[in-house]
């Protein structure tokens, strides 16, 4: 028999770590643990167990450890295939139909399908109420829980919980993310018959402008304004969704919207190339592109601790369309998902037809919304309840 020394067991260590990687691969546990265990004894133990060892053991461990660990993956493709082939996603929207998010919402349905193992069918069910809220918290405790539903969900739901906003029944840091749409900066606008034309005109002037929820940017962004810029904005509450509020602008109801997502106003080419609508000030951390003349919210402020407040309000709209599963929807769903998600936001055809109806499309992973999660929960205690303050303020 060959004899046994260090150079032997040495060869045996590395065969046995190139073992134990494969087994990695295949995230068992199991396998992790008999691959240490046997690694150990091939530094440590001596003769004829380490050579019977080598002689046999791999050639029954290679294998082994192969079809174990490989064939688990192949049959979780094969579960996320089956589970979904069928199906049909409902994309829970928390606005009406004809606004941006009901947009991009219709716009995944018909394209998410062909991206998930299975190619699923996909739906949108619009819940219009209370900002967004009453369609958050169904889809949080009510939803299904298994991948069939998801959520486009509006873009406040991101700092909800931690301001404490009443009826908030959902924890952001729970939701399993999917990525978002479009980052989006907000609008102030006002009517051409109004007196208020430009942005220091707020500051004497007011404004009455119309609200889609105590938890949506309509009603949430001028009590924040008002409270830090000291803007003369006065909501007329109770419209359930943006298509509402801008038909009660053109009616002579309100005089104007704050916090109005851009690419609406886009895709309303008529206030703009008519000069229905003046852009007097834009909510975002920078200003737009498109509109480099008109100032972001944080150029009004008196100091760096309002910028601050300001600038932490508006981190969201980086974020601007966050689409999630709900808590308990299985990991290996949720990565499919996630994985189709961005091949669809970034796929040729979706692109066109995006541009084609003008509606805006930056998509950003999850990630993106976790970071941006993490900031706002993790932002300094003294800001938070300042503005906790001010959105709790009648």
């Amino acid at each position: 028999m060959a004899k046994w020394g260090p150079p032997q067991r040495q060869s045996l260590a590395h065969e046995l770590q190139s073992v134990m990687l494969l087994a990695s691969l295949g995230e068992s546990h199991i396998g992790k643990i008999l691959m240490k265990g046997i690694l150990k004894a091939s530094v440590h133990a001596k003769g004829k167990m380490m050579a019977l060892l080598r002689n046999h053991m791999l050639f029954v461990l290679v294998p082994t450890v192969l079809i174990t660990t490989l064939m688990p993956l192949a049959a979780r493709a094969q579960s996320i295939e089956k589970f979904y082939a069928g199906k049909q996603i409902v994309i829970n929207v928390g606005s009406s139909a004809g606004g941006g998010y009901d947009g991009l919402a219709r716009l995944m349905a018909r394209h998410i399908g062909k991206f998930i193992p299975g190619k699923p069918s996909a739906i949108v069910q619009n819940m219009p109420a209370a900002g967004g809220l009453v369609a958050a918290n169904h889809f949080y405790n009510v939803a299904a829980k298994d991948g069939s539903v998801i959520a486009l969900l509006q873009r406040t739901a991101i700092i909800a919980k931690p301001l404490i906003v009443e009826n908030v029944n959902f924890d952001v840091k729970k939701l399993q993310w999917i990525g978002s749409l479009a980052s989006e900066p907000g609008v102030l606008v006002a009517w051409h018959t109004s007196q208020v034309a430009t942005a220091q005109d707020l500051l004497t002037k007011e404004l009455i402008v119309g609200g889609n929820g105590v938890a949506n940017d309509t009603e949430l962004t001028p009590k924040v304004i008002n409270a830090v810029l000291g803007t003369k904005l006065k909501v007329i509450s109770g419209y359930p969704g943006m298509t509402e509020v801008s038909l009660s602008m053109e009616r002579g109801e309100v005089a104007g919207i704050t916090d109005w997502s851009w690419s609406n106003v886009k895709r309303n080419p008529r206030y703009l190339q008519d000069n229905l609508v003046r852009v007097l000030m834009q909510f975002g951390i920078e200003r737009s592109p498109d509109l480099p003349d008109v100032p972001i919210a944080q150029d009004l402020a008196k100091n760096p601790s309002d910028k601050s407040l300001l600038s932490l309000y508006f981190a969201p709209k980086a974020v601007a369309r966050p689409v999630a599963y709900p808590p308990g929807v299985p990991g290996e769903r949720v990565e499919a998902m996630r994985t189709a998600f961005m091949q669809m936001a970034k796929d040729p055809e979706v692109l066109a037809e995006a541009e084609k109806s003008g509606i805006p499309l930056d998509p950003s992973d999850h990630r993106s919304i976790e970071k941006v999660v993490d900031l706002v929960e993790g932002s300094s205690p003294a800001v938070i309840e300042r503005l906790r303050g001010i959105i709790a303020s009648k």
